[in-house]
């Protein structure tokens, strides 16, 4: 079985589940006539952008931007594979072209970007508006603060009552079943992974709610006026945000099992309580199959790479 040391994670799609690896990302997704269809996504090994990696808050930058790229391509194919028909055999299905391909991944980053703008923008100008009455700097950042929060949480509880997203969430729950299953060296079967937590440190939701604390922390930084300061200096500092709350999620990670420390992903954590539900046995399912074909698949390429590396040799 693959190195456990890995931080095995993933993501929910539509009607699916995506699970990463060292060397590739693998969908399951449960069409309608009920079969399990895989999409495989292998990571690309990339000199300079491996040497960015290896630099603390740099490496969140590329991890965010690399993430977005490959989970745009995977939702792209949970959407089609669930909606196509079973007429079409799957292994007569059209491939995708390069430019394609390309293109969702770019899309991806630019759908991730704007996201990330209006959350930034939108609360810094329904704090100016209050200016007038809240005029001291501090009050101003703190106001900010509580209109990022207020609007993140709020989309966030809104979004979950819709029922396509509420069984997004309820894979997005399954994933983190799966994982930690697996990290607390279960077997994989379907009773053992729902009784597994649905909720997980390393879990996307957290990232999004510590950049949120961290952007309010930077922002004490530069000035709230003029506005066109204000927004201009917001959206300069979205990158350090960005590499910032990477490190922390790494951070609360890593000091989970420490009695005194694992309270530092707490919030991460309640947030996941909105963004996880629990999983049914059929979502289950998919998730488990979509882990062990990722090890399949991990397996092999480590394998492959074995065998050029001693051909070399």
């Amino acid at each position: 079985m693959a190195n456990k040391q890995i931080g095995y994670g993933g993501q929910a799609v539509i009607e699916g589940v995506m699970m990463g690896g060292k060397y590739t990302t693998v969908t399951a997704v449960r069409r309608q006539d009920r079969t399990i269809d895989f999409f495989e996504c292998q990571k690309k090994n990339v000199p300079f952008l491996n040497k960015l990696k290896k630099i603390p808050v740099l490496r969140g930058i590329v991890a965010i931007l690399e993430s977005s790229s490959l989970g745009t391509k995977h939702l792209n194919f949970s959407s089609e594979a669930f909606e196509q028909k079973n007429e079409v055999p799957r292994s007569e299905e059209k491939k995708k072209s390069f430019g394609f391909v390309l293109g969702i991944a770019v899309l991806g980053i630019l759908s991730f970007l704007f996201a990330k703008f209006v959350f930034t923008l939108v609360p810094a100008f329904l704090a100016s508006f209050f200016s007038p009455i809240v005029t001291h700097h501090t009050g101003q950042i703190l106001l900010e603060g509580f209109f990022k929060i207020t609007l993140l949480l709020g989309y966030i509880y809104f979004v979950s009552l819709t029922p396509m997203m509420k069984r997004v969430f309820q894979y997005h729950g399954a994933e983190h079943k799966v994982i930690n299953a697996f990290e607390n060296n279960l077997p994989l079967s379907v009773e053992n992974v729902k009784s597994a937590s649905r909720l997980h440190y390393r879990c996307g939701s957290s990232f999004i709610l510590f950049s949120a604390f961290i952007s309010v922390a930077l922002y004490f930084f530069v000035p709230t006026d003029p506005l066109w300061l204000r927004l201009l200096s917001r959206i300069a500092l979205i990158p350090l945000d960005l590499g910032i709350a990477y490190e922390i999620l790494r951070l609360t990670n890593r000091v989970r099992g420490i009695h005194f420390l694992k309270w530092l992903g707490y919030p991460g954590l309640w947030l996941q309580l909105l963004t996880t539900k629990e999983p049914d046995t059929d979502q289950i399912e998919v998730a488990i199959q979509a882990f062990e074909e990722m090890l399949k698949r991990e397996a092999m390429i480590e394998g492959a790479n074995s065998m050029v590396k001693n051909h070399v040799v």
